[in-house]
Formats: C-alpha cells, sequence, structure tokens
C-alpha cells in the first residue's frame, strides 16, 4: 500500500505567552516544578496577564529531554479567564545548558522546545480558543534574577 504524505499544516500566529518564573523546586532527580508567578500573553486577539495559580512540572528522561505539564490562569485586558495547559518536550545543547546555568538568555538556536497548548474558558469573546489545537515554539528563557520563559503560540489549521 502506498502511503501519502498529507499537506503540511498551517497556522496562525494567536500570541506570545511569556511567564515569569520562580527558582525550581528540585523535587529529586527527575522532577521539578517550578511557580509561575506571574507574566502576560500578547497577540492580536488576546491581551492578557498571567494570574495565580500557576507552574511548570518538568520532568527529565533517560535520553536527556525533558517533558513539560504546565498549567496556568490567563485574565485578559476585558475580565475573562482563560485556562491553559499544555505538554511539551525540550531538548538542551550543551550550549543551552552552560548558557542556562550562568543566567545568560537561552534561545532557540540552543533549544529545541514544542508545547501543545489547549484552552478553556466560558467568556463568548474567546470560544473560539476551546476548539481550537494550539502549539507553542519556545523563543527564549532565562534563570536567575530576572527568571522567565517566552513562547510564541499558534493556531493549527
Amino acid at each position: 500500500m502506498e502511503t501519502m504524505q498529507t499537506p503540511l499544516l498551517e497556522c496562525e500566529y494567536i500570541m506570545t505567552l511569556c511567564g515569569e518564573l520562580d527558582p525550581p523546586q528540585h523535587i529529586d532527580e527527575t522532577l521539578l516544578i517550578v511557580n509561575v508567578t506571574g507574566g502576560w500573553a500578547k497577540g492580536p486577539k488576546v491581551n492578557a496577564t498571567v494570574i495565580q495559580p500557576a507552574a511548570d512540572w518538568i520532568q527529565s528522561m533517560p535520553d536527556g529531554s525533558r517533558r513539560l505539564d504546565v498549567r496556568l490562569t490567563l485574565k485578559t485586558d476585558d475580565g475573562a479567564l482563560i485556562y491553559m495547559s499544555y505538554n511539551g518536550v525540550i531538548l538542551n545543547t550543551q550550549a543551552a545548558r552552560e548558557k542556562f546555568m550562568k543566567g545568560e538568555v537561552v534561545t532557540s538556536d540552543d533549544r529545541y522546545c514544542i508545547t501543545a497548548p489547549t484552552f478553556r474558558t466560558s467568556h463568548p469573546k474567546y470560544a473560539w480558543l476551546a476548539a481550537t489545537q494550539a502549539i507553542g515554539k519556545f523563543i527564549e528563557s532565562k534563570r536567575g534574577q530576572g527568571s522567565y520563559i517566552k513562547y510564541d503560540v499558534f493556531a493549527v489549521k
């Protein structure tokens, strides 16, 4: 049986998400929990702040990759609450690890990180998000003073 390649995925930009981070809680060698203390989401249809509760559970895998489990709430500039959750994978280069440990900014040149956000809300203006599968592409992050992580988020068409 011959297999045919499906058409390429089309994506539409939704927003840039930036999370401000506490230092990680090292539970054991394979689990970190990072409290997201604030942040923002800005895009053509969504402008919001990250509110509590929000956190990131990061599992280290035997192959050196890391698995993400992130849950947060966005409060839009017009008062709507949007629950956002996503899983994903991180794969760092040696350069990324070294930069990160020094507190330098790590970019997508040194780190592969893709997420799969989904959304929930009862606000009619943002109902379209609940029927959207998104992908997030890592932009940059920094640890230490002023720790943050930033993604661009796209709707998959």
